[in-house]
């Protein structure tokens, strides 16, 4: 695996070179450089608040009582601040979207101009003030009833093996939506089959089948 394509480890390498993931890992191309000036305002943020700062996932992450609470991402038209257990979070004015498709509940402060984020200052130190509190009282957020169109050879496979459906059902939805459909996208059943034989080990590791 090329240097471009790890995650970093430490939070100062991703403010200086990116996240890691791709392939425009410290070039003028990456997202998390592009948007460099809107992520630092959204860092000082969080620390500003209390947080601890740490890397997970190639990204930063703010911490509050040994658990996460927030974790900033840029992309090619975005950058955000995301929410971890955003089930419990109020949002009376609806400001957080969706991270995805297949999320549950909107979780992120989205921003497309670096001058919205001093806009919102106030407010996002609010939603994280709130978000500090759960987890200072180690609540975790509600779990969605999932509709889940269940593959039959995801179902005999879980039906198989009770420790990879432990570690299944104990997925974020997100996560087993994302198999679902992954395994959905495939046309014929042996090719599904090979799919769960080599997604056993990420399910096992609580990782969805992007995560690396």
């Amino acid at each position: 695996m090329s240097e471009a394509r790890q995650m970093v480890k430490d939070v100062a390498t991703y403010f200086e070179k990116g996240c890691g993931r791709c392939d425009r890992f410290d070039t003028k191309d990456c997202s998390a450089l592009q948007w460099g000036e809107g992520l630092q305002e959204l860092r000082s943020i969080c620390l500003a608040q209390g947080l601890t700062e740490t890397s997970k996932w190639g990204a930063p992450c703010y911490t509050f009582s040994s658990r996460n609470v927030a974790i900033l991402a840029a992309f090619r038209k975005d950058f955000r601040l995301s929410f971890f257990e955003a089930g419990l979070l109020k949002d009376p004015e609806s400001l957080l979207e969706k991270s995805g498709p297949n999320t549950a509940f909107a979780d992120s402060f989205v921003f497309r101009d670096v001058s919205e984020v001093g806009q919102h200052v106030e407010i996002i130190g609010q939603y994280l003030t709130e978000a500090m509190s759960y987890a200072e009282q180690g609540l975790k957020g509600p779990k969605p009833e999932l509709d889940l169109d269940m593959p039959e050879e995801l179902a005999a496979a879980l039906d198989a093996d009770p420790t990879l459906a432990e570690a299944f059902h104990a997925l974020t939805p997100g996560r087993q939506r994302g198999y679902v459909i992954n395994l959905n996208g495939a046309k014929q059943s042996a090719t599904r089959i090979a799919r769960i034989e080599k997604f056993r080990d990420k399910i096992l590791a609580g990782k969805g089948p992007l995560d690396r």
